[in-house]
């Protein structure tokens, strides 16, 4: 076999890999916008509040708090793998106990269960691909999870809308969701293990195997090198995290996940259809159609971001994406304070969504899946979304309860909208400021990119410079 057709074998065999553990992305997003779609009918079948309504739309992300808390250990002891296995188990128990619901409390219990699968997911994909990808690669493969997750988001949509109809048309959007679970669960077992977690537990011959099935055997043997290397002088405790240079990375992955969900686009997208409904469309069918047009969108602009994630740096494009939807949420409070047609939110909408799609939402996921170290990724990482989804669940409680306040106080919502954009300002420069440049580097070197405090050079550096 000659060089190009191994290679070509070699990113074949990769990105099927990286496919799979995608999936558990493309269930997050089918989940956010399945809600989505479902959320009027429930309201009208169950009589929701503006809290209860809060509380059916963001009654998942709770479990998603808690999930990284048990994926800390299950990602440590069990392996990435494995703990994508469990997350797989949740969701199918979720399934079925959401399309079978006979309450609203029961419903949010069974979402719950589904967060859980969602947080153990969203920790272990991310470090798994990164773990397994080549350096040059990682950018693009990392968000091929923002891409499955997107994808999730259009066909909970299109599901929404064939099954918009009074009575068990809502019971079938959910239960429509055993379909990708049971590709998740067949594929997690043709899978290997993530290489550097088989390193860290001696399991050498195992890892250098896997290393070589990406990349050719003379890198494979260096990149195992350093992998022990940086193994072999640290503990993997907690109280690493606390050390300088790990506090700092570690803060830094907290505020940019953060960020990442405060933001407004989140709840955008989440309350797309009700959005629309209290816009002037009608609401069911009609919505959930007219709400189409933003998902497709973000469709595109998730498949034309692995082009600039190859092309720009991370922080520029992480700065221009914030910029970006900071414009839209101040053209929606434009838009609703003038009352305007109600398909004038759509524009707003699609300027935040793409605008968040090509940089914020694949680049938080990228960079927290690359700064913290081996032995110590994945307590950063259950760390981080921690408060990822402590942060989601108080922004998605509390928007409709904000909009609601907003219009009987002043008879406009637009003020939730100026509140969105001050957060995005802060989102700008706080990006300028603390986030580091990590594009082409090994995560071994970026480990000592903390370590000898160089981060400072790297974030003040080539921030909108194009790489190849």
């Amino acid at each position: 076999m000659d060089e190009k057709s191994s290679m070509d074998k070699k990113n074949r065999y990769i990105f099927g890999v990286t496919l799979v553990a995608s999936v558990g992305g493309f269930l997050f997003g089918f989940d956010l916008a399945v809600i989505a779609g479902a959320l009027p009918f429930l309201e009208t079948e169950f009589h929701l509040s503006p809290a209860m309504k809060g509380a059916a739309a963001s009654s998942a992300i709770p479990g998603a708090i808690v999930g990284p808390l048990f994926g800390l250990w299950f990602a440590d002891r069990l392996g990435r793998r494995k703990t994508m296995m469990i997350a797989a188990f949740l969701f199918f128990a979720s399934t079925i106990g959401t399309a079978t619901a006979e309450g609203i409390w029961n419903f949010n219990v069974w979402r719950f269960v589904g967060g859980l699968g969602i947080g153990l997911a969203m920790m272990s994909s991310p470090i798994y691909i990164a773990e397994l990808s080549p350096p040059h690669k990682r950018g693009a493969l990392v968000n091929v999870n923002q891409l499955s997750n997107v994808i999730g988001i259009n066909l909970a949509v299109i599901v929404g809308y064939f099954f918009s109809f009074d009575g068990w048309g809502w019971r079938w959007m959910f239960a429509a969701q055993a379909v990708p679970v049971l590709f998740l669960t067949v594929g997690l077992m043709l899978i290997p293990e993530s290489p550097r977690w088989l390193a860290s537990k001696g399991r050498r011959e195992e890892a250098l195997a896997i290393l070589k099935k990406v990349n050719v055997a003379k890198i494979a043997e260096q990149e195992l090198s350093n992998i022990q290397k940086a193994l072999g002088t640290a503990t993997g405790s907690f109280s690493e995290l606390l050390q300088p240079g790990m506090r700092k990375a570690l803060f830094v992955g907290i505020v940019m996940m953060v960020f990442s969900q405060i933001n407004g686009v989140n709840v955008i997208l989440l309350y797309a259809p009700s959005i629309l409904a209290e816009a002037g469309v009608s609401v069911g069918s009609n919505a959930i159609l007219s709400s189409i047009p933003v998902y497709v969108f973000i469709f595109i602009c998730t498949v034309a971001a692995f082009g600039l994630i190859k092309r720009f740096s991370r922080r520029g494009l992480l700065i221009a994406s914030v910029c970006g939807m900071c414009a839209a949420h101040l053209l929606m409070a434009f838009i609703l304070h003038g009352n305007w047609s109600p398909m004038a939110t759509l524009v707003p909408m699609l300027l935040g969504a793409g605008s968040f799609t090509l940089g914020l939402a694949p680049l938080s996921w990228v960079i927290i899946s690359e700064i913290y170290p081996n032995h110590i990724r994945g307590k950063a990482l259950a760390v981080v979304c921690f408060f990822l989804y402590l942060s989601s669940f108080i922004t998605a409680q509390l928007f409709p309860m904000l909009t609601d306040w907003f219009t009987r106080q002043y008879n406009d919502p637009a003020g939730v909208y100026i509140l969105f954009a001050l957060i995005c300002a802060a989102c700008v420069v706080f990006s300028w400021k603390m986030i580091p440049e990590t594009k082409g580097l090994s995560l071994e070197d970026i480990d000592s990119l903390w370590a000898d405090k160089s981060v400072d050079k790297a974030r003040h550096s080539n921030a909108f410079i194009k790489t190849e």
